[in-house]
């Protein structure tokens, strides 16, 4: 019996001391977090989306205080009222950014783009862009699989069963790029939501020739030119047979679109242009067809 006390006895001892022992190396080189690090994650909106360019809000928080300044730094999900409350816990200044909106640079619905085969594979696009180019003869073009839809954490995009188009949310859309990431294609960016949510750009990225990307997408950018002329603001430029229009230049004078044959160029949310201009624009709808023909 008392062999067994004994046994009980040191093995106390020495879990005591080794107990001991570790609190002492704990206290020797445990690392003092910032308080303010939880302070700043406290007012995020702990969406984790990555839309900041830092793993989740834990990483943007401490990227906050390590910072020497809150430029660059944004948090897209919480927007400006967001920054500003960093900021304050910070004691600094945050700088104002524009919101941002993703778009689909593709309006090829069913009807504009033909299908020339079917797919009947896994129902993935980057699974889809691995194999082949697609149900079209667009291989610029949007698969409309979804893959976009399953990363948007905020349900702010949706197939239109019509069109098989994505269709994004403005209200849900919180700019975290998880989308943009997504995209085997490359065809959805983040663009200024502009005034009153008015938007201007090239519907498009089919890189061919005018004659084929016409041939495969009634609504395709062929590349001829004439936004680029129409344009005074130098807000777009012409390459590899596409145009693209920067929105950081573009004043929305709505010139370029009324010159597009091909009506490549969307316009969101405007009001509806006058008669005189819808006349002027049937006119020059005219004259580019008949020169095409």
């Amino acid at each position: 019996m008392s062999v067994i006390l004994t046994a009980i006895v040191v093995l106390s001892v020495v879990g005591a001391g080794c107990a001991g022992i570790l609190y002492l190396i704990g206290q020797k080189f445990k690392v003092e977090e910032d308080p303010r690090i939880q302070q700043v994650q406290d007012v995020l909106p702990s969406a984790n989306c990555g839309g900041c360019g830092y793993p989740g809000c834990a990483g943007f928080a401490v990227a906050c205080i390590k910072a020497d300044s809150l430029d660059g730094l944004n948090c897209p999900p919480g927007g400006a009222d967001v920054m500003q409350k960093v900021a304050a816990i910070l004691g600094r200044t945050a700088t104002a950014t524009t919101k941002k909106i993703a778009v689909l640079r593709c309006n090829g619905s069913c009807e504009e783009r033909p299908h020339t085969n079917q797919y009947e594979g896994a129902t993935s696009c980057a699974i889809a862009s691995a194999l082949y180019g697609g149900e079209t003869g667009c291989t610029f073009g949007c698969l409309g699989l979804g893959d976009c839809v399953l990363t948007c954490t905020f349900d702010a995009i949706h197939i239109n069963p019509a069109t098989m188009l994505p269709e994004v949310d403005e209200e849900k859309c919180t700019a975290c790029n998880a989308c943009v990431k997504k995209c085997p294609k490359m065809i959805l960016e983040l663009r200024k939501q502009g005034p009153k949510s008015r938007r201007i750009y090239v519907s498009c990225a089919n890189k061919d020739k005018g004659g084929v990307a016409k041939k495969s997408c009634s609504v395709a950018c062929i590349g001829c030119g004439k936004c680029v002329k129409a344009c005074t603001f130098e807000a777009i430029t012409m390459a590899n047979n596409l145009a693209y229009i920067d929105d950081e230049k573009c004043r929305l004078c709505r010139k370029c679109a009324p010159e597009c044959p091909t009506n490549a160029i969307v316009e969101l949310n405007f009001p509806p242009r006058k008669e005189k201009e819808v006349t002027e624009v049937t006119k020059v709808k005219e004259v580019t067809e008949t020169e095409n023909s």
